[in-house]
């Protein structure tokens, strides 16, 4: 009753506040209190932190495992945060001296970094802390009922999804407002939007690096845990026997919960800033001639709100599907997201406004466009690594001949399953470009991540319900409790496969927004591949793709190796682990079978594994090896920049926007797939088999395609997008260098037609002038 009373109170308190939108004075209202809906969402985080706070954790052996659990993950923030915050300081201090020394930007630029660095570095903070609280209470809730352990798992990823959402309009509300105060009136705004860049890169900076250190560590754990572990020793998936099976439960959280927090919540700003560096160039005559700039704020604001309404809206009872819940609350926000959007830019952008040839329709019709298309992406991406789906099945049966044949169908996949996307991504780009320019194509961004909030919340769940599953392993919980958590699990395989289309789809938008916005303050007015300078800088854009997955991949297989020495060495060198697996051996895994002697000897091993080393390892190796593919990301566009000038620099873009785009999409789902095949095996009760054992192999090589360069690559791109944006007024064509011809959008003039027409009077001088 509580619930249906809830959907009653949105639905008719809904229609009056679409009455609300409709007015321009409350749009007015909106405007002036942006950061209010950041504070709001943040209120909405505190209470829910304090709701899942208050479950019951569950028995003495659950909460030891979650605390393990906690340290490593914290341990290894404060170990990222630590060196991070140099590199910040360091890049600040440039930042400044760059911002001081330059015509239309300020030394404020330092302070805007480092607010995006803090504000990306807290989500992924929050979203690691709340998501080592609910794993383990998803865990005891599974206990009771599915419909409760859902509840405690999607509402610790709604605490990630809306604290992201709500940092972002908050500091980039906040900063504009401050800026705009410090240098008032429109004649300031380039200088007030070059200066707001500069939070995008902070978040761009630490969303990368968290991204690839997140990713070598979980996949540095995971492999170590399985190829030891699952092959060698023949022990199940987190069973507290292995001694990595800490660290790859810290890794779920470092890789998914913080890295994907933290690259979404790059996506969400970079989007913002691009839409109103474009926007600058549209005057409305409305809202002090900065409709266009002020609509991407106020769609995310309202994106906030709409977030939290979809929250309430999941729900499931026991037997029921836990993916139809999420569904409900995603596309239910979703829909409410689209009427809102349509009130909102039939107010702030009018029907006729010129460089939007078909006014506030069109500007709605493009902000549709890229919702669909990022929707579209995700189901093509659920197909393609869904268990049971045509593709996963085509590797599954391929299995059966061995690893090379597992791989080969593997790779096939993630190569086929790039052509619907990117087919969509230009559709979403065409279709918004057509009804309102280059605003359009950055709107759509905007569109497509208005939702972020509880797309997130999604995502997050994911690997909370896998963490839950592994706390229910580890402490031997009855049967039923781990098909509870096993069910959410499946369905978090789900959202974090959607998450990761949307991810990609959402970069290469956003990505396209910053280019845009590069280009305009950059006065590049054309990417000309017939010059050499050009085709240049796209070739060494197009291949820098390839050397950052071999940088990150390689430091997963160093990483691993070190893992797979150490565990080894436990399991040889620890008695009691050794006696232990013997007994595992003897009963293929069922220990309860065990006699009472055997049953003694396996339960002395309890507690044995130094499972602390396994999480030392992962740390410092992940520590170690994401500073180079970080620092390729910033200082090639800087590089190419002040060496090639800024058409070089457009073509670098458009090559690293290309190929990573192609190849984001081919390792997430190549990954993807391989791992559902793994688990289709499993299902069909075949652990051991040889198919199986092939499939582990093919799961092993797609756990750094999905979970580390993948994802990773997302982030270059946006981050070298907003690189260039920052350095674009330093390296802008001065108007004399860039050719004869001065293009207006209704007519074209060259330096001869105007002399020859003020020769032989043939125009008037003041329309001449006009001209």
């Amino acid at each position: 009753m509580k619930f249906i009373g809830l959907r009653l109170f949105f639905i008719k308190n809904g229609f009056t506040i679409f009455g609300a939108i409709k007015n321009h004075h409350f749009m007015k209202f909106v405007i002036d209190f942006l950061p209010t809906f950041g504070l709001l969402g943040l209120l909405f985080v505190f209470f829910k932190n304090n709701w899942i706070a208050k479950q019951e954790v569950g028995n003495e052996k659950m909460a030891t495992i979650a605390k393990n659990i906690a340290n490593g993950a914290m341990s290894f923030l404060k170990a990222e945060y630590r060196i991070l915050s140099i590199f910040v300081v360091c890049l600040a201090v440039l930042l400044y001296i760059k911002g001081s020394n330059e015509e239309g930007s300020h030394g404020m630029v330092a302070l805007s970094f480092v607010v995006g660095a803090i504000c990306s570095a807290l989500a992924g903070f929050i979203g690691m802390r709340v998501a080592t609280k609910a794993n383990v209470r998803t865990t005891n809730a599974a206990r009771t009922s599915l419909g409760k352990a859902l509840e405690v798992a999607f509402t610790g990823g709604s605490v990630m999804g809306l604290g992201v959402v709500s940092l972002g309009v908050l500091g980039l509300s906040s900063l504009f407002a401050l800026y705009q105060n410090i240098w008032p009136g429109a004649e300031n705004l380039t200088t007030v939007l070059n200066v707001l860049t500069g939070f995008s890169m902070g978040a761009s900076s630490i969303a990368l690096f968290a991204r690839v250190g997140g990713g070598i560590y979980t996949k540095a754990a995971d492999v170590g845990a399985d190829l030891v572990g699952k092959i060698e020793a023949g022990i199940p998936e987190d069973h507290p026997l292995n001694p990595a099976t800490i660290a790859d439960n810290v890794g779920d959280n470092v890789g998914d919960v913080a890295g994907m927090g933290a690259d979404l919540f790059e996506s969400y700003v970079g989007s913002i800033i691009g839409t109103m560096v474009l926007g600058a160039f549209i005057i409305t005559p409305e809202f002090e001639g900065l409709g266009a700039v002020y609509l991407p704020l106020v769609l995310a604001a309202f994106g906030i709100v709409m977030s939290i309404i979809g929250t309430f809206f999941v729900k499931v009872k026991e037997g029921g599907n836990p993916q139809t819940a999420l569904n409900i609350g995603e596309f239910g926000s979703a829909g409410l997201m689209v009427i809102v959007s349509y009130f909102v830019i039939k107010i702030m952008i009018p029907e006729s406004t010129e460089g939007l040839p078909f006014g506030a329709m069109g500007v709605f019709l493009a902000t549709i466009s890229g919702l669909v298309a990022g929707l579209g992406v995700g189901k093509v991406t659920e197909y393609y690594t869904g268990t049971g789906t045509k593709p996963v099945s085509a590797i599954v049966r391929q299995s059966e001949t061995g690893s090379a044949t597992n791989i080969i169908a593997g790779l096939g996949v993630g190569m086929m399953s790039t052509m619907i996307p990117i087919i969509l991504i230009a559709a979403a780009i065409l279709i918004s470009h057509h009804y309102a320019g280059l605003y359009g194509i950055a709107i759509a961004a905007v569109g497509m991540l208005a939702n972020t909030g509880i797309q997130l919340a999604v995502d997050a769940y994911g690997p909370i319900s896998d963490n839950a599953g592994g706390i229910a392993e580890m402490a031997e919980l009855p049967a039923e409790v781990r098909e509870r958590t096993d069910k959410l699990d499946a369905v978090g395989n789900t959202t974090a496969a959607i998450g990761k289309g949307f991810a990609i789809a959402s970069a290469a938008l956003t990505a396209l927004a910053l280019f845009s916005a590069f280009m305009q303050v950059a006065n590049v007015t054309a990417i000309d591949v017939s010059k050499p300078k050009v085709m240049a800088g796209l070739l060494v854009g197009g291949m820098l793709p390839f050397v950052f997955s071999a940088l990150s991949m390689n430091a997963v297989g160093r990483a691993a190796m070190s893992m797979i020495e150490e565990v080894r060495r436990q399991f040889k060198d620890i008695p009691e682990l050794k006696a232990a697996l013997e007994i595992m051996r003897k009963y293929d895994a069922d220990i309860s079978k065990a006699n009472a002697k055997d049953r003694a000897i396996f339960d002395a091993a309890d507690g044995k594994a130094d499972y602390e080393k396994c999480v030392e390892i992962s740390t410092k190796a992940s520590i170690k090896e994401m500073v180079m593919p970080g620092l390729l990301a910033i200082l090639v566009p800087v590089a190419v920049g002040l060496l090639g000038g800024a058409e070089m620099l457009g073509g670098l873009l458009a090559g690293v926007t290309t190929c990573g785009i192609l190849m984001a999409i081919f390792q997430s789902n190549a990954g993807g797939a391989w791992d559902n095949a793994k688990k289709m095996i499993e299902s069909d009760g075949r652990k051991g088999s040889d198919a199986h054992k092939a499939a582990v192999v093919g799961d092993t090589v797609g756990d750094p395609f999905k979970d580390t360069s993948g994802p990773s690559l997302n982030i270059l791109l946006k981050l070298m997008s907003v690189v260039a944006l920052v350095i674009a007024p330093t390296i802008a064509i001065e108007g004399d260098a860039m050719g004869e011809k001065i293009e207006k959008p209704e007519h074209t003039i060259s330096i001869e037609e105007e002399e020859s027409d003020i020769a032989d009077n043939s125009v008037p001088y003041e329309d001449l002038i006009e001209k």
